[in-house]
């Protein structure tokens, strides 16, 4: 199983990364000071760093700089509110392998994670192609069929069916889908993952995704 180190101080942000990413299959620990980040992404235990710029005890900037010096190569995803084009630039040419600002999306987060680690091992961390039945997903172009036929939609529709897909046969509450398809700053009053459960209905097959009457939607 792959091990993530997520480092980020913040409770909310870094609660909201470990869960996604426990469902997507991934093992986590969670650093919320600088110090603590260093010290653990020195063991060779993590696969990848998510970090954080704004760290107490020293920022994200000089963990992966000391990181980088030590010769670790482990991929880095730097996550941080900064969005200034010189600190995209900073933390780029400092050894960073990637770079995503806050607000995000869990589902991107997740895209850039696996591409990363796909890049690191020539073997994925997880499957390429997902399946349910005749529904398949390519994870790699983000493109699906329904019985061979290639389905066009768009990058939220593909982010939720992909959600449903792995999680075929259980109950996805609404919370659940607006958490981990919209992000970690969702109202949790909105409908809109009722709305694009219905646009995938349309387009996918009117009685494959189950309204749980209370509760959610599951994938048949």
């Amino acid at each position: 199983m792959a091990s993530v180190l997520i480092a980020d101080d913040e409770a909310r942000i870094s609660g909201f990364i470990e869960k996604g990413l426990r469902s997507a299959g991934f093992a986590t620990r969670v650093a919320t000071t600088g110090t603590d980040a260093l010290e653990l992404a020195l063991t060779g235990e993590f696969d990848l760093l998510v970090l954080d710029i704004n760290m107490p005890g020293m920022d994200g900037f000089e963990v992966l700089e000391r990181l980088r010096g030590s010769g670790s190569k482990m991929p880095v995803i730097m996550l941080t509110a900064r969005v200034e084009l010189h600190d995209t630039v900073a933390g780029l040419e400092g050894g960073a392998d990637d770079y995503l600002g806050k607000p995000f999306r869990f589902d991107e987060l997740l895209a850039r994670i696996r591409l990363r680690m796909r890049r690191d091992d020539d073997d994925a961390v997880a499957p390429v192609e997902l399946s349910h039945r005749d529904l398949s997903l390519d994870i790699r172009t983000r493109t699906a069929q329904v019985g061979g036929v290639t389905i066009e939609l768009s990058a939220r529709e593909f982010a939720l069916a992909e959600e449903l897909v792995r999680h075929a046969g259980q109950v996805l509450s609404r919370e659940q889908l607006l958490s981990r398809v919209w992000g970690y700053d969702f109202d949790p009053g909105s409908n809109v993952a009722d709305v694009y459960v219905g646009y995938l209905r349309q387009k996918l097959g009117a009685d494959r995704i189950e309204t749980v009457r209370g509760v959610g939607y599951r994938l048949r």
